[in-house]
C-alpha cells in the first residue's frame, strides 16, 4: 500500500504564511512607494512650473530696464540739447535766432517730461515685474525639500523591500509625511 505524502513547496508555504498574516510587507512597500511616485511627480511638477513663472517675470523686469534705459538715455540726449541751445542762447542777439532757439527750449522741456514718464513707468514695471518673479520663486525651496524628503521614503521602503527590516519602513513614513507637511506648507506659504 502506497501512502502518498505531500511535500510543501517553500514558496507556496510562504505565500501561504503571508496570507494568513495580511497584506504581505512587500505589497505594502509597492503600494506605498507608488503612492509617493504620484506625489513626487506632482511636487516636481509644482517646484518646475515656480521656476518657469519666475523665469519669465524675471525676463519681463530685465526687459522693462532695458527699455527704461534707452529711455533715460533718450532724456539725457535732450538734456545734452538742452544745454547746448541754451549756451547757443547766451551767446546771440539775434531776436529771430532767439524766438527759434526758445521755442526749441520748450520743446525739450516739454520732451523731456514724456520721455521722463515713460522711463520711470518702465521701471515701475521692472520693479513689478521682479517682487512677482521673487513671490513666484518663494515655494520652490520648499517644493525642493519636499520632493528630497519623498526620495528619501521611497529609499527607504525600497531597502526595507530587500531587508526586510520594518523599522525602514517606519523611517520612510517619517520621511514621507515630513515631506508631505512641507509640500503642504509650500502651496498655503
Amino acid at each position: 500500500m502506497s501512502e502518498e505524502y505531500e511535500v510543501p513547496n517553500p514558496h507556496e508555504q510562504h505565500v501561504e504564511h503571508e496570507a494568513s498574516h495580511g497584506v504581505a510587507l512587500s505589497q505594502q512597500i509597492a503600494i506605498f512607494t507608488a503612492i509617493l511616485a504620484t506625489l513626487g511627480a506632482i511636487i516636481s511638477y509644482q517646484g518646475g512650473h515656480t521656476q518657469n513663472e519666475a523665469l519669465y517675470y524675471k525676463n519681463d523686469a530685465v526687459l522693462n530696464r532695458a527699455l527704461a534705459a534707452d529711455q533715460w538715455s533718450f532724456y539725457q540726449a535732450k538734456v545734452i540739447k538742452e544745454q547746448i541751445t541754451e549756451g547757443q542762447l547766451d551767446n546771440t542777439s539775434d531776436s529771430a535766432r532767439i524766438a527759434v532757439m526758445k521755442e526749441r527750449l520748450q520743446r525739450y522741456a516739454d520732451e523731456k517730461q514724456t520721455i521722463r514718464q515713460k522711463a520711470e513707468s518702465f521701471d515701475q514695471a521692472a520693479e513689478k515685474s521682479n517682487t512677482q518673479a521673487e513671490h513666484a520663486l518663494h515655494p520652490h525651496e520648499r517644493l525642493a525639500l519636499a520632493m528630497t524628503l519623498i526620495q528619501i521614503a521611497i529609499s527607504a521602503a525600497s531597502i526595507t523591500a530587500l531587508t526586510r527590516r520594518r523599522w525602514l519602513f517606519g523611517l520612510a513614513a517619517v520621511s514621507a509625511a515630513g515631506g508631505i507637511v512641507i509640500w503642504v506648507l509650500a502651496l498655503l506659504f
